[in-house]
């Protein structure tokens, strides 16, 4: 399913292209921290630039009133906006140093996750591995993880760390679809850790041991170590649910809803290494262990994967490929259906956030959201900025 995360060589190639021309840019000027002060052009009268710290959002975001003071173009973020309007967006955000630097939609409206929901649970993960409560070295036979006609040989042999790399070798039909298991070698044809396959029964089942290894409901887990310490504004217990078809698979997709504006705190926990105002929330060593590629670009299948740029860690996209330049450096996605993104940028100290509400046959994909990306990365001005 393309919207899972495929990404075709024809459009990647204009991606690369405009990325090295960009790259070259801001190679140039740096990554004009949000904290520094942006100097007014010379000869130019306007009031001087506040200096702007990075900061983390209180119960309300930030906003940056003046983009070029943060080093970013007014009019070209406008251009970015007059995309979206053409587009499926529902939501979108921007954000620059902990503040706001452009929004779009409605950033209130809650509505599913898609696959993002498994980089949430990656971080959730850890959480409990670092405590000591989930062994990522732990056999499925050991945890007495199975499924229906029973897991054989090889498959019971699987550990915890191989379903987070999507290397488990076990092809059971998931309970939802969305993957690429109709790609999916022969049954029992790969050892566990040999072979990458984006397959949902890897994803599901991780959020049965979660449960089973913690004592607590994912959703509890969600609501207590990440919703209520970031402070999520719009977080509804009650609309969290799971679904699948639990005749083809007992272990469920345990979907998630949330608001743009709170995928921008799942995002930015992640760009300041799981640290938010001074609390480790997630391990700062799983941050970083968790957005590595385990799997590199040229390892992904099917072998049409190799054609996009994302290699993959724990649950997160991983982007992988030098020739998209400086800005790229270091960045990873949690990549959801009909178009549901949140993308981590740490070398521009920058989130960017995407939804679209599913319905009326909306969709946006990831093609389309990189290509807004691409698109506001063009707007970064830096020390070339004429306030306003």
């Amino acid at each position: 399913m393309r919207a899972t995360g495929e990404l075709r060589l024809s459009w990647f190639s204009r991606l690369g292209a405009a990325a090295l021309a960009l790259g070259a840019a801001v190679a140039a000027l740096g990554c004009a921290a949000a904290q520094q002060q942006v100097p007014a052009a010379r000869g130019a009268a306007s009031t001087p630039c506040p200096v702007l710290e990075p900061v983390f959002p209180a119960e309300e975001w930030e906003r940056i009133d003046r983009p070029e003071c943060a080093g970013w173009s007014s009019a070209g973020l406008e251009k970015v906006r007059a995309r979206l309007s053409g587009m499926a967006t529902t939501g979108f955000m921007a954000v620059a140093g902990g503040r706001v630097l452009m929004e779009y939609g409605d950033l209130r409206a809650i509505s599913y996750l898609a696959s993002v929901r498994k980089s949430v649970l990656s971080m959730l993960y850890g959480i409990y591995v670092d405590r000591g409560v989930i062994d990522l070295d732990k056999t499925l036979e050991e945890l007495g993880i199975d499924d229906h006609g029973g897991l054989h040989g090889d498959e019971k042999r699987a550990t915890v760390r191989h379903l987070l790399m999507a290397r488990s070798g076990i092809y059971h039909p998931p309970s939802n679809g969305g993957d690429d298991f109709a790609s999916a070698p022969p049954h029992g044809s790969k050892r566990p850790g040999e072979y990458y396959l984006y397959n949902n029964w890897d994803f599901n089942a991780l959020g049965t041991i979660f449960e089973q290894q913690t004592g607590k409901n994912i959703y509890d887990a969600l609501e207590e170590e990440l919703a209520r310490p970031l402070g999520m504004q719009d977080f509804d217990r009650a609309l969290q649910r799971k679904s699948g078809d639990s005749t083809r698979s007992r272990h469920l997709a345990y979907h998630m809803y949330l608001s743009t504006r709170d995928m921008a705190r799942i995002g930015y926990l992640m760009l300041r290494e799981g640290n938010w105002n001074g609390r480790q929330i997630v391990p700062r060593w799983w941050v970083k262990e968790s957005t590595t590629a385990h799997t590199r670009v040229y390892e992904m299948n099917p072998p049409r994967r190799r054609e996009g740029p994302f290699g993959y860690g724990y649950l997160w996209w991983v982007f992988d490929r030098a020739e998209l330049g400086p800005e790229y450096r270091g960045a990873f996605v949690g990549l959801g259906a009909v178009g549901q993104q949140i993308l981590v940028m740490p070398a521009l100290d920058l989130v960017v956030v995407h939804k679209t509400a599913p319905g009326r046959g909306r969709s946006v994909s990831h093609e389309e959201f990189l290509q807004v990306v691409a698109l506001l990365l063009e707007a970064r001005c830096g020390d070339n900025c004429t306030p306003r």
